[in-house]
């Protein structure tokens, strides 16, 4: 992705079953390697916490490290190897990374913990798409009680769109939050529930498992490695969970811990944030991503499950694990549902950028992102294949130019046989001549731009910043033919399109070729995202401005809106300036509504993607500027069927065994692309968004 794009981030945990076999430190280990191998996932921040199991009245249950530096997993990291060290220097040391003053001396915050009465461990990365880049927004949260059982500690992946909403009703209720963090409103959310539910120590969660549970954590136990399904165990933390989620409009992945030693990790109900586990006799891990759990217990990815939606796995103090599902009494989609039983919608950014792409199954369908571009690439380059010169940027898109690059060696290879196959192949073989020798026939690619990561610039000036800016690329010359060849480029997905227009084409230019064609892997991003992508704005999204130029300007989506029936967006936007609360369908009805669709639904795509590429082209561009988008029609092949069997077998889809991962849902997550939000809270912020573009207002919308 070209544009800077902050996102979703990263939680890790890790309990063990029992104390384990290996020498040193291997919960702080295991949590560290988690966190290292999630690093993308979040660089503003960091976090860890690790309860121990039998505590000593008087001390703190837990340890806890964050940092907001801009090194916040190197701090994290250092601080979890260097626990043990005297209790003085663990303390200020962590004083000095948290930037805290009310606990001058750290004693009230970090006691000594030995491995081998350690149990949990809680780990957190974290991206600043919304809230300040501070340490007090850093998870883990902690909610502390007198009472052990009512002290949580917690981390998640999370946004909602209705914090502020949630926030206010909290405080309504006799509450009085000391922070605005949906992470720390969240956290107060599931204690005060917990509270509620176990209003005295004779309701600890251990009464819920009879005497076996009480059993302590060091004594030789032999915990069930299968997880239950039965709702006995853990059934009040559960209920807790529901009841504290039941309000909430977004997408969250959430990993916690009591302070008597029970563990949990949940997921929304339409699985929109990522969430895998693993279950082992000696240990229990969650994590966002995968290969983050094989990489930290060497396993292969069959051992490791999609964590379900809509359910909590819960592990018990003596090791016990169990999934429940989340019953709700109301819910903004339906009434007395099951949160489980809504559809799942898993985002696909996560698919097409953000997770790392050693996952085998995200490996093969960013392959196939790749490959089905082949026939739009082909016909806006309007050269023959000898003539076209293949690349990418950034480094990000690699894989999905793999898959672009096997897809044309495959059609070289079977250029007899596939003719009557391939659908792509007619336009395939009009670029190529079929008489020609296989030698002839190799497309030509390489790398012609590569991003500088160590360029910096502190120059004041706009201008010369600018001129500067364009200098974050290099690029390779020698590699297009000046005058004569089409470069193809590729990439993950064009958001705003600043770095394109700013940066990137004009250095392609230099190289002096023919045409350059842009083409995405991922559909235009026409709406904004509300759980926890950073582009809640509309006026900011390339597809967004597009539309609106289509159409003739600002006036004329006011007199389209206020002839239509969302026409309260459109007359209230002329009377005032200060448009605040949207009268529209969606803002109060159980029926959402997208404004935008019949508008996206007048153009062609070929004439959005005309449009886009206009407003891409930098000012005195001496090449022709053309862009290609993937359709949404084959990202949902390409993510959800087999459509890479369709291209090329030796990455096919349809090779998925048992073994391997892959979405497997019959939807997925594509409201950026479509406006067909998850939740009524998305629709909101759609109608929030729009309000905000037509009274030039550039706020959040949410």
């Amino acid at each position: 992705m070209s544009d800077e794009l902050k996102h979703e981030c990263a939680v890790a945990m890790v309990v063990l079953r029992r104390p384990p076999f290996a020498t040193g430190d291997f919960g702080g280990t295991k949590l560290s390697l988690l966190l290292e191998k999630q690093h993308n996932r979040g660089q503003d921040g960091a976090g860890a916490a690790i309860l121990r199991t039998r505590p000593v009245p008087g001390e703190v249950p837990y340890w806890i490290a964050k940092s907001a530096s801009a090194t916040p997993l190197v701090d994290v990291l250092g601080a979890i190897a260097k626990r043990e060290i005297s209790h003085g220097e663990a303390a200020a040391t962590l004083v000095d990374m948290r930037r805290e003053t009310r606990d001058v001396d750290g004693s009230s915050r970090v006691s000594r913990l030995t491995s081998s009465s350690e149990r949990i461990f809680l780990g957190h990365l974290r991206y600043a798409t919304f809230g300040k880049n501070e340490v007090a927004f850093c998870h883990p949260f902690v909610h502390e009680a007198s009472e052990l059982e009512h002290t949580l500690l917690l981390a998640g992946n999370f946004n909602l769109t209705n914090a502020h909403e949630l926030f206010e009703d909290y405080s309504r209720h006799g509450s009085f939050p000391t922070s605005k963090a949906d992470g720390y409103l969240v956290c107060e959310l599931i204690a005060h529930e917990l509270e509620q539910i176990l209003p005295s120590r004779g309701g600890s969660l251990l009464s819920l498992q009879g005497e076996q549970e009480t059993r302590s954590f060091g004594e030789e136990t032999t915990p069930n490695l299968q997880a239950s399904q039965t709702p006995s165990s853990g059934s009040n933390l559960s209920v807790a969970l529901s009841k504290a989620l039941a309000n909430a409009d977004g997408a969250w992945t959430l990993c916690g811990a009591t302070g008597d030693g029970w563990a949990f990790a949940t997921r929304d109900p339409h699985g929109i944030r990522p969430g895998f586990y693993y279950i082992s006799d000696d240990v229990v891990s969650v994590a966002s991503e995968r290969p983050a759990i094989q990489a930290a217990f060497d396993v292969p990815p069959k051992a490791v499950k999609e964590l379900p939606p809509g359910q909590a796995l819960i592990i018990s103090p003596s090791g016990e694990v169990s999934f429940h599902h989340l019953h709700i009494s109301t819910f903004p989609q339906s009434h007395n549902s099951t949160l489980s039983h809504s559809s799942p919608r898993p985002c696909s950014f996560e698919r097409i950028y953000f997770s790392r792409a050693n996952d085998a199954a995200i490996h093969r369908e960013r392959k196939a992102l790749g490959a089905a571009l082949l026939p739009q690439i082909l016909k806006s380059a309007e050269a023959d294949l000898s003539d076209i010169f293949f690349s990418y940027i950034p480094n990000s898109a690699r894989i999905a130019f793999h898959g672009l690059l096997e897809r044309i060696f495959h059609l070289i290879s079977r250029r007899g046989a596939e003719r009557q196959r391939c659908g792509d192949f007619t336009e395939f073989s009009q670029r190529l001549s079929l008489s020609a020798p296989l030698r002839d026939m190799i497309p030509r690619f390489g790398e012609v731009i590569v991003k500088d990561a160590k360029f910096r610039t502190f120059i004041a000036d706009a201008a010369a910043r600018r001129e500067f800016y364009k200098h974050v690329y290099d690029v390779t010359y020698g590699l297009v033919r000046p005058g004569l060849d089409t470069l193809v480029v590729l990439d993950d997905s064009i958001v705003r399109g600043n770095t394109m227009k700013n940066a990137i084409l004009p250095m392609l230019d230099r190289l002096e070729p023919k045409r350059i064609v842009i083409a995405s892997s991922a559909p235009p991003i026409r709406y904004p995202d509300c759980y926890g992508i950073d582009m809640s704005t509309l006026g900011e999204l390339v597809a967004f401005r597009a539309l609106v130029n289509l159409i003739g300007g600002r006036e004329k989506l006011l007199s389209l809106l206020g002839d239509s029936e969302f026409g309260s967006l459109g007359e209230d936007s002329k009377a005032s300036p200060k448009v605040q609360v949207s009268k529209t369908p969606s803002s109060e009805s159980n029926h959402p509504s997208n404004p935008l669709a019949p508008l996206y639904a007048r153009f062609t795509d070929e004439q959005h993607c005309a449009e886009i590429a206009r407003l891409l082209t930098p000012p005195g561009m001496k090449a022709e500027v053309k862009v290609v988008y993937q359709t949404v029609e084959n990202l949902r092949k390409c993510l959800t069927t087999d459509f890479g069997h369709q291209t090329s077998k030796t990455w096919s889809l349809t090779s998925t065994t048992n073994n391997e991962s892959r979405t497997t849902n019959h939807e997925i997550g594509d409201w950026y692309f479509t406006g067909d939000y998850p939740t009524p809270g998305g629709y909101k912020v759609l109608h929030k968004a729009l309000e905000n573009y037509l009274v030039n207002n550039s706020e959040r919308s949410y």
